[in-house]
């Protein structure tokens, strides 16, 4: 598997250099280079895989001849060994359920398969290899439990003080062992923003191995795509064949993955990004503009992104065609109250209790649906975190209708350890420099 970066598509490398650097020289992202299409036998038939099996096809299709099969097989048998079921709520709207995995967060898809590519490709004396990753929720508590204990690793973690909930922060900074938390006094821009920097530092790139464990890293990306071909072997079963994915929407990883998933032979109808006050995609979708903002803090803070990193991915997809973009891409954003009111609504008529994130997706596609009231389809939208996560945000009677996980009993009987910092890049390379 050779790639590119979006920035020089004559820049070419091997996929362990891709993992490993996370970024090209030039700040671009990593994309392969040629897309394969998956046969239209295994499409057709695809109801009768398993997770594991399309997950397999999938990744040996994109990794072909970078990982033997037999080895890449136990791989993902090991990081996807948790179940992403599509429920049925109406006639024509399932959900899609991504927080089965240890975290409870879909970004369990991308970090366990990222943290057992990486120990594949490492080597025993090599030097360690330092994993840098900004979160604004989900990402963190995926990455840690996803790379605790891998040997050779050293995860360090920026979150956003004040920013995260109290089960997501308990999530980044109660592990121990290989994993470092930076508790920074800024928002997530700001976080991503000092990994960035510290990607393109002279001394640190001489001094220390870095890589990310963000979704710039393609190997996040790829099992993310996974999951939208499991949704639709289970709408298959049920004589379903026409599909649109309303995908929440932050750093725009989740959606770029469909899109890739699409370009790979998928068949969906439309992708919807739904977003918070955040709407830097929905702005340029109607305008044409592209103009990042400072992110704004919501209820929906893993979306809390003013500059999304991986939409270079997806213009580079559409070959930064953005008429050929709008006809596969629409785009929604909704407000706090807004939100507040689908999560009783979606409670209301389904008796089904969703997270903030979730609950902007559920809005997108209602809202899609009645401006195409005469087009036959099945709605799927992603439910990315476990409701749990999320405490503060739900009336009380739905709160007490929330099943919680024994594993977040038990962390929050753990100690927060975390250092904090101000955004101050020389701070954070002088940490990272003397540790």
């Amino acid at each position: 598997m050779k790639l590119y970066s979006t920035n020089n598509h004559h820049l070419s490398v091997a996929f362990p250099e891709a993992v490993f650097n996370s970024m090209p020289l030039d700040k671009g992202l990593y994309m392969p280079e040629h897309i394969p299409s998956l046969e239209q036998d295994f499409i057709q038939n695809i109801g009768q895989y398993s997770l594991a099996e399309i997950a397999f096809k999938v990744a040996s299709a994109l990794l072909k001849e970078a990982i033997p099969a037999p080895e890449l097989r136990h791989l993902v048998q090991e990081a996807i060994n948790f179940d992403a079921p599509l429920n049925r709520l109406d006639k024509n709207t399932y959900v899609l359920e991504l927080f089965h995995g240890p975290s409870l967060a879909f970004k369990d898809f991308g970090a366990r398969f990222m943290s057992r590519i990486m120990a594949y490709f490492l080597k025993d004396g090599e030097e360690v290899l330092d994993v840098l990753v900004a979160t604004s929720g989900d990402t963190g508590g995926a990455v840690a439990l996803g790379f605790l204990g891998v040997p050779n690793t050293r995860v360090t973690i920026l979150y956003p003080k004040g920013k995260v909930s109290e089960i997501q922060e308990l999530q980044l900074c109660s592990n121990g062992q290989n994993i470092y938390a930076l508790e920074i006094d800024g928002t997530f821009d700001d976080c991503q923003h000092m990994v960035k920097q510290a990607f393109a530092d002279e001394e640190l790139k001489e001094k220390r191995r870095l890589t990310s464990a963000n979704s710039i890293n393609i190997s996040r990306l790829i099992p993310q795509t996974f999951y939208y071909f499991y949704a639709y072997a289970q709408l298959q079963k049920q004589g379903k064949d026409k599909v649109v994915f309303s995908v929440p929407s932050g750093n725009f990883g989740n959606i770029a993955a469909g899109l890739l998933a699409q370009k790979m032979g998928l068949p969906v109808k439309q992708f919807i990004a739904a977003t918070n006050a955040n709407d830097t995609v929905p702005r340029f979708l109607e305008s044409g503009i592209y103009q990042t903002r400072p992110s704004v803090q919501t209820y929906a803070n893993a979306m809390d992104v003013g500059a999304p990193s991986n939409w270079v991915r997806i213009m580079d997809l559409f070959n930064q065609d953005r008429e050929q973009l709008l006809e596969k891409v629409s785009g929604y954003t909704y407000n706090d109250e807004q939100t507040l009111q689908a999560i009783t609504d979606i409670y209301t008529r389904y008796h089904y209790v969703a997270c903030p994130h979730t609950a902007i997706a559920w809005l997108a596609l209602e809202k899609y649906s009645s401006e195409h009231p005469d087009e036959a389809f099945a709605g799927v939208f992603l439910s990315t975190a476990h409701p749990c996560k999320f405490p503060d945000v739900f009336p009380q009677d739905i709160a007490a209708a929330i099943e919680v996980p024994p594993q977040v009993e038990e962390l929050r009987s753990k100690a927060k350890h975390a250092l904090a910092m101000e955004t101050d890049f020389e701070a954070f390379k002088t940490y990272l420099l003397n540790r």
